[in-house]
């Protein structure tokens, strides 16, 4: 019974750090996006010729599509604005990041496995289900709790 006690007041003291957490996982994620999305805009006609080597279909658009959807990603995220709706096309662009780079690689990160973008799609999943936390435009605009 004392160790349950013990457990229960552990984690009431825990929920306190719920949204600093929360407001950690969404400033890491934008600094993970925020190089990808830079590279990208910096030579958006490479990123097309490279979707199209891979086979992604109209690359340009896809270029065009993923590099917005990273930039939006990297503002919307470090403000909390939108959290939940932002964080589902970045799961869809890690998931084609996983299927057309990382997946024939392996799992490791150092081999450019898909261990960092499967990450980032957990990490976006805890937002959309959990939200930004108090730390956010969200809280204020939306009222989430």
């Amino acid at each position: 019974m004392l160790i349950k006690l013990i457990y229960i007041e552990f984690s009431r003291f825990a929920e306190y750090f719920k949204s600093l957490s929360l407001l950690f996982v969404r400033l890491i994620l934008a600094y993970g996006f925020f190089e990808p999305a830079m590279m990208k805009w910096s030579d958006i006609s490479a990123v097309s010729q490279w979707f199209g080597s891979m086979g992604i279909p109209f690359p340009t658009l896809n270029a065009y599509l993923a590099a917005t959807t990273e930039l939006s990603g990297v503002v919307l995220l470090t403000l909390g604005f939108m959290t939940r709706l932002i964080a589902i096309p970045l799961i869809a662009v890690m998931i084609v990041a996983i299927i057309t780079v990382h997946l024939p690689q392996g799992f490791s990160a150092g081999n450019n496995g898909f261990e960092i973008p499967l990450y980032y799609m957990i990490m976006l999943f805890v937002l959309v289900t959990h939200g930004p936390g108090r730390f956010s435009i969200d809280e204020v605009v939306f009222e989430e709790r």
